[in-house]
């Protein structure tokens, strides 16, 4: 059964643009881990300031050992990294590129199980 895991992140109006360009330059990295299945990035269009990172796994056990991997480590280390050095602290930040500390103000995961799944009839 496939697994869903929605990071929610907090994004103030100033950092959209630099969040969307961070997700995009990083484009390529989870689609080679094992038992991945689908990606999506979804800005919010009214009511919010939270932005929904969609991805859509084999299986839980496939989600970890993703989140414990090297790109996954190395990414967010650099981010921290950089968080730390602009005063940000080494929290959630999610959304963080090379050298300038976290996009996003807060972050969340929400966990799902896919139990029923459509697509477009043929």
């Amino acid at each position: 059964m496939s697994v869903v895991k929605i990071n929610v992140l907090t994004v103030p109006a100033d950092m959209r643009e630099e969040l969307e360009r961070r997700f995009s330059s990083r484009a390529g990295m989870v689609e080679s881990a094992a038992g991945f299945e689908w990606f999506e990035l979804l800005r919010p269009v009214e009511g919010t300031d939270r932005y929904l990172v969609y991805t859509r796994w084999r299986s839980e056990e496939d989600f970890q050992a993703w989140q414990q991997g090297e790109a996954f480590q190395r990414g967010h280390a650099q981010a921290a990294q950089a968080a730390r050095a602009q005063g940000h602290g080494g929290g959630h930040g999610h959304g963080h590129g090379h050298g300038q500390g976290p996009a996003a103000t807060d972050s969340e995961v929400w966990s799902f199980e896919v139990t029923e799944s459509a697509g477009p009839k043929s």
